[in-house]
């Protein structure tokens, strides 16, 4: 099978300049996509006010919530296509991407009518505050209008990744942000649009990065081409991607849901603490993001190396994507820390939303690189196929641990602070659990090869 000059051999050859060439333009299309979102805030902030600040803030764990469960699908095919890749079965590989396209339009539009139909509903049960609800209600609604084309774009992504193409996703996110920021102003500063004016420009900003993406999958050669007298599901791929997907998809979701628990506690504090919560968690959105380019290195090196029995290989990827999200982790934390005055006066002047905002900068940020271990690890276990483990392991040492830190440690002692601590650790239990089950599988691996090699 010949490979493309946007592609990279994920299974010989030096490690580190390889996933470097992987990660950096990963992760700098991660911090695009966020800077959508932190358009949104800066000027939202600035020409709308803190109350639709704290609008568009409120719907951000609610959107993660519904939408998470059918993103984690798309883990699900980028995890088929590059073991398809690695093994070269280029027919695997054509029916793995038409199979998940249709899943993806399918998923699309359920979410869009459930978001604008029910999502208003929760944002109630939420506790959002009266003089937000309004706002927060037409955002959410314009939101998942585009929820097709949000999902198109990142099964479509996921796929290019998969073969090791992340260039030209970052050069579509390019053109999208540009057109996302131009629009924002537009619609808030000329027409005076507020929320839904924002909301109008990510959605229109989603439209062009997902019609590029299918573009360049109808121009592809080999098995990743898109055509559309194929685009059908296929049962045996499906099953494989659900298989998959669905584990990775209900962790982002509980994951999700022990955030809004916790964003339903900071609405108890107000719109102040709403809008500092908000501001500090767009900052640290782009660590974030800069640490899973990491996440999804391990996953794709490591299905591939997985596809092609390149067993040792797989250890060496995951030593190395762990060095350097720790790396990243530290240095962008604590200069997020360090910078937080300056960072969260950009997106609001009152002096109570940057206390709040700087509070939860100093205990999250300066620890954030836990997370990010958290995170590879899962990527290494999902990359070998095992999408459950990871699931109990996280929904158990993350999300469980959090639900019950509100219910207890929080309601005992009822501090921002007390909210926020909760994140490190359960990082560092996470991650410890995820490292032993890493050890248990490398052993059972092991032994499969032994066994196959003595036949």
């Amino acid at each position: 099978m010949r490979r493309k000059s946007y592609e990279i051999d994920m299974c010989s050859g030096a490690l580190l300049p390889k996933i470097l060439m992987f990660s950096i333009p990963l992760m700098i299309s991660s911090i695009l996509q966020l800077l959508f979102n932190a358009a949104d805030m800066v000027v939202v902030g600035r020409f709308a006010g803190s109350t639709a600040l704290a609008a568009v803030g409120a719907n951000a764990s609610l959107i993660n919530l519904l939408t998470n469960l059918f993103i984690g699908f798309s883990v699900g095919a980028n995890v088929l296509v590059a073991r398809f890749y690695g093994a070269k079965k280029e027919q695997d590989i054509s029916e793995t991407v038409h199979s998940a396209i249709v899943l993806c339009f399918i998923f699309g539009l359920g979410l869009m009518v459930f978001g604008m139909v029910v999502a208003p509903q929760i944002l109630v049960v939420m506790g959002t505050p009266a003089d937000v609800l309004n706002q927060a209600v037409l955002y959410i609604r314009i939101y998942f209008a585009g929820m097709p084309v949000i999902l198109l774009y990142n099964f479509g992504s996921s796929i290019l990744r998969a073969v090791g193409d992340t260039q030209r996703p970052l050069y579509y996110l390019f053109a999208a942000g540009l057109i996302n920021v131009v629009l924002n102003l537009i619609f808030v500063i000329g027409f005076h649009l507020g929320v839904a004016g924002v909301a109008l420009a990510t959605v229109i900003s989603q439209v062009v990065s997902a019609f590029f993406i299918l573009r360049c999958m109808m121009k592809m050669e080999g098995g990743c081409r898109v055509e559309w007298s194929r685009l059908h599901l296929k049962k045996e791929k499906v099953v494989q991607i659900v298989r998959i997907g669905l584990p990775a998809g209900l962790q982002g979701t509980v994951f999700s849901l022990s955030n809004v628990l916790i964003q339903s506690s900071v609405n108890s504090f107000g719109s102040v603490a709403m809008a500092g919560n908000t501001a500090a968690s767009n900052i640290e959105g782009f660590i974030y993001m800069a640490m899973n380019a990491f996440h999804q290195t391990a996953l794709s090196f490591t299905s591939q190396n997985f596809g092609a029995g390149n067993y040792k290989r797989i250890g060496k990827v995951l030593m190395e994507c762990l060095a350097m999200v720790t790396g990243v982790g530290l240095v962008m934390g604590w200069a997020a820390y360090l910078f937080g005055n300056q960072l969260l006066g950009i997106y609001s002047s009152d002096a109570r939303v940057i206390e709040v905002g700087l509070l939860r900068l100093s205990v999250i940020c300066t620890t954030y690189c836990l997370c990010g271990i958290m995170d590879v690890m899962v990527g290494e276990l999902r990359g070998l196929g095992y999408a459950v483990m990871p699931m109990i392991v996280s929904l158990l040492g993350a999300c469980g641990f959090r639900i019950l830190w509100i219910f207890t440690v929080f309601q005992w002692h009822r501090s921002l602070w007390s909210l926020y601590i909760s994140y490190p650790v359960s990082w560092i239990l996470t991650a410890s659990v995820h490292f032993l089950c890493y050890i248990m599988i490398k052993r059972r691996l092991k032994g499969d090869k032994e066994k196959r090699d003595m036949i």
